[in-house]
Formats: C-alpha cells, sequence, structure tokens
C-alpha cells in the first residue's frame, strides 16, 4: 500500500510544491523569443494557487502583489508581478489537454497535440472563394460565357456627391 501524504492548507507551500513540480514537468519557457519575465514553473504555481483559493485571473494576481512571502517561495520580485491575461495565456496554454483527460503538453513542448495526419498550419485549410459582387468564384466545373458576371462599372464618390462638401442644406433643396 502506497504511503498517504498530509494535505497542505498552506497556499505558499502549496506553491513551493507545485513549483518544483514543474520545474521538473516543464520547460522553462514557452519559446526561445518569449519575454522571459517569469518561467512556466512560476505560471503553473500560480495556477495551482488560483484553483486552491478559488480565485478568478484578476484575483489571483492581486493577490499575489500583497503577498509577499508568496512572491518569495515563488522567486518573484518585488515589484513584478504577472498581469491576469499572462496567467490566463499560461492556463490556456499549460492546461489545454486538463479538462479533456488527456495530456496537457505533447513530447515536443506544444500543448494540445493535433490528431495524427493533421497539418496545424494556418496555410492548411482550405481558401473560400470570394463571393464579393463582380469577382469570378473558382469552381472545378467547366465554365461558360454566361457563367461569369460582366464587369459592372461601380459609381465613383464624385459622381454621387459623397465628395461634395456637406453644409447646413446638403441633401435639401432651398425654396425661396
Amino acid at each position: 500500500m502506497a504511503p498517504t501524504r498530509a494535505m497542505t492548507k498552506s497556499a505558499v507551500q502549496l506553491a513551493r510544491e507545485a513549483l518544483v513540480v514543474g520545474q521538473r514537468a516543464l520547460p522553462r519557457y514557452s519559446g526561445p523569443r518569449s519575454r522571459h519575465d517569469y518561467t512556466q514553473p512560476q505560471l503553473f504555481a500560480l495556477l495551482v494557487v488560483k484553483q486552491m483559493l478559488r480565485l478568478d485571473y484578476r484575483g489571483v494576481a492581486t493577490l499575489v502583489g500583497e503577498w509577499g512571502e508568496l512572491r518569495r517561495a515563488l522567486g518573484l520580485r518585488a515589484g513584478k508581478v504577472p498581469h491576469y491575461s499572462t496567467l490566463c495565456y499560461a492556463a490556456h496554454r499549460l492546461l489545454a489537454g486538463a479538462e479533456k483527460g488527456g495530456p496537457s503538453l505533447a513530447p515536443n513542448g506544444s500543448s494540445s497535440p493535433a490528431p495524427p495526419g493533421a497539418d496545424s498550419s494556418p496555410r492548411a485549410a482550405p481558401r473560400r472563394p470570394s463571393t464579393r459582387p463582380g469577382w469570378r468564384r473558382t469552381t472545378s466545373a467547366p465554365t461558360t460565357p454566361t457563367a461569369t458576371r460582366p464587369a459592372t462599372r461601380r459609381p465613383t464618390p464624385s459622381s454621387t456627391g459623397a465628395g461634395r462638401r456637406r453644409g447646413a442644406t446638403a441633401g435639401r433643396s432651398i425654396r425661396s
């Protein structure tokens, strides 16, 4: 039988333990060109504290700003506290598969692995044909001269009066 661990009720102790777990399981930064303000283990530990105390992102950011002992336990500088949006983005990145019961990180370090054979690049998605008036649709069916719309001349702003100066009497006729 496995030994049971005592649950801690201290948020600072939980943050320390979550930081150690994060350092073992997560890469230090999300990418080589990230800002390097906070490490992913630090953000993970803050998300664990958020969950324990049942706070929202703004609440945990405020709490960390006011709680010096928690900042010291996580290795955060005195005036440097993550913005709540940083925590939100980190939660989406780090905990992507956790809600679905799957792994939260792929072996290559990216969150929520794509299914096999799926290309995640934006260019892989097929382009929708334009449906703007006057534009030809690209179809695989043979086109005939009647299938395309003839080019129509659109009115210019100067011919419609839109380019004229609008004064108090614009658009109304004046009778004397």
